[in-house]
């Protein structure tokens, strides 16, 4: 099987109006930039997103945000993005925001194969509405649904013509977790290399997760709050 794909473009060629995507990064650290870049550039609609955050208002998912592409955002942080907020507050944009780690752990069930997990975190707060709740040893705990998401977009450091991927330091952060648990799994590599290159003991991703893989272009890795000397 081969999954070498040329370019952003060419790996995304059958996402559709209304898909559901998944999104790795943290802030804009890892974030697939390319990937994003030929969404933009296709003009997709009313796509649900699950990612970490929304970007900032000119990068990362904001991009999309602001050509109004995205439907739903499913998140656990939004707040360096005005224009989620205006989106929001004027009902243009569906939210659902969930604790961080209900989002790695329905990503992580989702990638495993468990269709739903139990969780402490929420109970009591708005996070519980419409909810089943059990206790467990005394304890309440939220019943939550294994995402079920059409593609995840992942960005690596290193990867391999047979899918394997590293990432490099902390811009691992949630892109293992999502390039588990896509239906098809698409990844961006800053550097691709021929199979039997990288080192087996460190991998992260094995490549039986990975569906299409591209040598991105032109990264910018911005830092979203930078902070110098004066």
């Amino acid at each position: 099987m081969n999954k070498v794909f040329k370019n952003a473009n060419d790996s995304l060629f059958d996402v559709k109006d209304g898909s559901i995507i998944m999104l790795g990064g943290f802030g804009l650290c890892g974030i697939p930039e390319n990937c994003i870049a030929s969404l933009v550039k296709m003009g997709v609609k009313d796509l649900t997103c699950i990612s970490n955050n929304a970007g900032v208002d000119d990068f990362g998912i904001g991009l999309l945000l602001q050509k109004k592409q995205v439907k739903k955002m499913i998140s656990s942080y939004v707040g360096e993005n005005a224009e989620f907020e205006r989106q929001l507050l004027s009902g243009e944009l569906e939210v659902e925001l969930i604790p961080q780690g209900t989002l790695a752990t329905r990503c992580m069930a989702a990638g495993y194969g468990m269709p739903a997990i139990f969780t402490p975190a929420g109970v009591g707060t708005e996070v519980a509405n419409g909810k089943e709740v059990r206790n467990f040893n005394g304890k309440d705990h939220l019943l939550e649904y294994a995402f079920d998401a059409d593609y995840a977009l992942v960005k690596a450091w290193k990867g391999d013509t047979d899918g394997n991927l590293i990432y490099k330091d902390t811009a691992r952060n949630f892109n293992p977790l999502m390039a588990m648990a896509g239906k098809i799994t698409i990844a961006e590599v800053e550097e691709l290399v021929p199979a039997g290159e990288l080192d087996a003991n460190y991998i992260h991703t094995p490549g039986i997760y990975v569906h299409r893989i591209f040598e991105g272009k032109n990264y910018e890795k911005r830092i979203e709050q930078r902070t110098v000397r004066s």
